[in-house]
């Protein structure tokens, strides 16, 4: 099972005297990545991701101050990132908290599958950074975090700061612009596509800077779309940027999602424009939602794509998984639709599927299914 993180990990939490732990989430992909002018107009690469709060990286650092700096350790060992930003982060928190660099342990657990576009290494990078930072005794800036990211893997999304809607420059490692308070609030029937086959991202041909008017227009769309609450014009934002990323990764499944979209009246698609997740996007107060999941779900079943999540674009904030005072956001158990100004809100639940990696679904009636060992289809 994934390990909740507890209050604080997120910003890292020290656990003795020279232990120290974090966490950071992943993302569902991208609404929106191509090339945008910066603040000074000259065309840079960014990229505005899906929040996603079920999944994450747990990391927990080990000081050793009797070890030399060059003795780093990572477990598993294949995390090289993560051990390259433990090895820039280390001489930096000594430096602040005025101790001598020193070798250590880090542990990293995490259930983000990997080369899916998810923002599995960005995660466990952000992780270490702050179980590093912890063990120190010292914080660090989500500017800094974002600079060790990018150092240690070349591109970074934007998981170590404020849960905005942010157009992120990935290879920077810098804010482009606050689009906004929050992103209109969707349903996503989560999928993969590709056959779920990893994607290598720095082997990507870049964007091309001529596209740059373009994406300037769904830019200003996708600020119109969250300034207005609406899900359609973000779905609409998502679709387009999705389509454009075909020159770069095709998607030979991108016809059948926007053909059930279509079919089960969806918003649009969004895609990891990097890796092989993808989702059909709903808008919550949409009639029959629930019946209309269903259909989605059976569509792309029925077209060979694996259906591996939904879940709702608002369950996040910037205490990752938790709600602010520690307390704990559960995995989403249904839609909380407002009956009108000042009503209590009516729970609709969300039909619990059962994904086809064995794995329940969210909605309500899932937990008990899960308690009774029966079947949720």
């Amino acid at each position: 099972m994934h390990r909740a993180p507890r209050p604080g990990a997120e910003r890292g939490e020290r656990d003795g005297v020279n232990r120290g732990s974090g966490y950071a989430p992943c993302h569902h992909g991208e609404i929106l990545q191509g090339v945008f002018r910066d603040h000074a107009g000259v065309p840079c690469r960014g990229l505005v991701t899906l929040p996603m709060a079920d999944l994450g990286t747990y990391a927990e650092f080990v000081r050793q101050p009797d070890r030399p700096a060059e003795q780093l350790t990572v477990s598993p060992a294949d995390r090289s990132k993560a051990l390259r930003a433990t090895a820039d982060t280390v001489p930096l928190c000594a430096r602040l908290a005025r101790h001598p660099v020193c070798g250590g342990q880090l542990r990293l657990t995490s259930h983000i599958p990997v080369g899916l576009g998810m923002g599995s290494s960005t995660s466990d990078i952000i992780a270490a950074v702050r179980a590093v930072a912890a063990s120190f005794g010292v914080e660090l800036a989500p500017a800094t975090i974002a600079r060790l990211a990018v150092r240690a893997e070349r591109a970074s999304d934007p998981l170590m700061l404020e849960n905005r809607p942010l157009l992120f420059a990935q290879r920077e490692g810098q804010v482009l612009e606050v689009l906004g308070a929050s992103l209109p609030r969707v349903i996503v029937v989560g999928c993969t596509t590709g056959g779920g086959r990893p994607v290598d991202t720095l082997a990507l041909p870049p964007v091309e800077h001529t596209d740059v008017d373009t994406f300037e227009l769904l830019r200003t769309a996708l600020r119109r779309a969250i300034t207005a609450a609406d899900p359609a014009l973000l779905g609409w934002v998502s679709t387009e940027s999705a389509r454009s990323n075909q020159r770069l990764l095709v998607k030979e499944e991108l016809g059948v999602l926007e053909g059930v979209a279509d079919a089960v009246g969806a918003v649009g698609v969004q895609v990891a424009h990097s890796g092989n997740v993808a989702g059909v996007l709903f808008d919550p107060a949409t009639r029959e939602l629930r019946r209309r999941l269903r259909q989605c779900v059976h569509a792309l079943r029925g077209n060979g794509i694996t259906v591996s999540r939904v879940f709702r674009s608002d369950r996040y904030d910037r205490y990752g998984s938790y709600g602010k005072g520690g307390e704990r956001v559960r995995a989403h158990r249904g839609l909380d639709q407002p009956a009108g100004p000042g009503a209590r809100r009516r729970r609709l639940g969300v039909y619990p599927i059962r994904d086809d990696e064995g794995r329940l679904g969210v909605g309500r009636g899932a937990a008990a299914a899960r308690r009774r060992g029966g079947a949720t289809r």
